[in-house]
């Protein structure tokens, strides 16, 4: 007895296997109805997200979101920035990732090794894989090292030297440039003992020699991406008049108002609020609501022969607007409030020390100096 269907009974099974055989054909794209080369397949990644621990809200990030970048040379005023940012409700920056500017300054040493280029060539490995696979790192690091918001920054200050690559990841980011007066800045620099690759803190010559090539290389990166992708903001500025540059900068991120950016100080270590790092060398004084104690605190510190070479070791004071031949700078007359909270800051300075010790921060009094310096005092805020 034969069990096989008979010939009548097994042709519209054949016909109907064969049909989805062909429907299946059809939608994985081998066939199709033109004769057009078909394309070849490619890996899709699905959507990627970050769940709000409080509002179990999907927060989506992808390459080409709005991120925001502060850069400039460290001790510049990038953690006041991005603890102002912070404070507002729709950003989130951030502690320092340090490895974001270290993978970026790596795939740059790659390519200017000219055998590398070749050994990751001959491997498969061409400079659209390794872009994806950096975008893809860093936007993991971005999204995901801190709690999720509408609008994510990153304040890894040296990453602005590889500004123009940063746009090519990131189509539609925008940088923060934080200006300072370099003197400032390297007197900050050595005081607070800040290891910078390249800056030997025993000299303030070569450390404004390295200050000027480092600022310069920011310089024309902000330049070369154009006023629309990078903002350039004096530190001065933004702590003598903080209402008035804050509205500048948020109408240049198309963020909108909110008042919380001139309070960071009252968002510290609050959920949605700013974060600090332990041993960020900044936290200690961030705590403190925007006030005019460490603007001139460099005068009367820097050696006489560095004072008189200014101009020449640092030629990229004048290019920024800063006078290298004035020792205590006249940066500006201050707002009220900033006035008023200079007041409380010194006044009350044994507040803040027990404040950043509650918070276990690392605190680096700024009182080192070279036995070559004058010993006039520093601590009298700029009016």
């Amino acid at each position: 007895m034969s069990f096989l269907p008979s010939r009548s009974r097994r042709t519209p099974v054949i016909c109907f296997v064969a049909l989805l055989f062909l429907i299946a054909l059809y939608q994985l794209g081998i066939i199709c109805g033109s004769n057009k080369e078909q394309p070849t397949s490619v890996m899709v990644t699905s959507e990627k997200y970050v769940m709000g621990e409080f509002d179990k809200k999907k927060y989506p990030y992808d390459r080409n979101m709005p991120l925001i970048f502060i850069g400039g040379v460290p001790r510049s005023g990038t953690t006041l920035m991005r603890a102002m940012l912070d404070a507002h409700p729709e950003i989130r920056c951030g502690q320092e990732t340090r490895v974001i500017p270290r993978i970026l300054q790596m795939r740059s040493h790659w390519y200017k090794s000219e055998r590398e280029s070749m050994r990751l060539a001959e491997a498969g490995i061409s400079k659209e894989v390794v872009d994806s696979a950096i975008a893809a790192f860093c936007l993991e690091i971005i999204a995901k090292h801190g709690e999720p918001a509408p609008r994510l920054c990153n304040k890894d200050p040296l990453t602005l030297k590889m500004g123009s690559y940063v746009l090519d990841l990131f189509p539609n980011a925008k940088f923060l440039f934080m200006v300072r007066d370099g003197r400032a800045t390297v007197h900050s620099i050595i005081s607070r003992k800040v290891t910078i690759t390249g800056f030997d803190l025993s000299s303030y010559r070569q450390c404004m020699i390295k200050w000027n090539h480092a600022i310069s290389a920011m310089y024309t990166q902000c330049r070369d991406v154009g006023s629309d992708r990078c903002f350039m903001v004096p530190y001065e500025q933004l702590v003598l008049h903080p209402r008035q540059w804050m509205k500048k900068i948020l109408h240049f991120l198309d963020v909108p108002w909110n008042e919380s950016v001139l309070h960071h100080d009252e968002f510290i270590n609050i959920p949605g609020g700013v974060p600090l790092s332990k041993l960020e060398r900044s936290s200690d004084q961030v705590i403190k609501p925007v006030n005019l104690e460490a603007l001139t605190k460099w005068t009367g510190h820097i050696p006489h022969d560095v004072l008189r070479d200014m101009p020449d070791i640092a030629p990229m004071l004048s290019v920024l607007g800063y006078d290298p031949y004035a020792n205590k700078p006249v940066y500006g007359v201050p707002d009220n409030d900033v006035r008023e909270n200079t007041r409380k800051v010194l006044a009350d300075d044994g507040v803040w020390l027990t404040k950043a010790r509650e918070l276990a921060l690392e605190v680096k009094p700024e009182n080192v100096i070279n036995s070559e310096q004058e010993s006039t005092s520093s601590s009298t805020p700029n009016e």
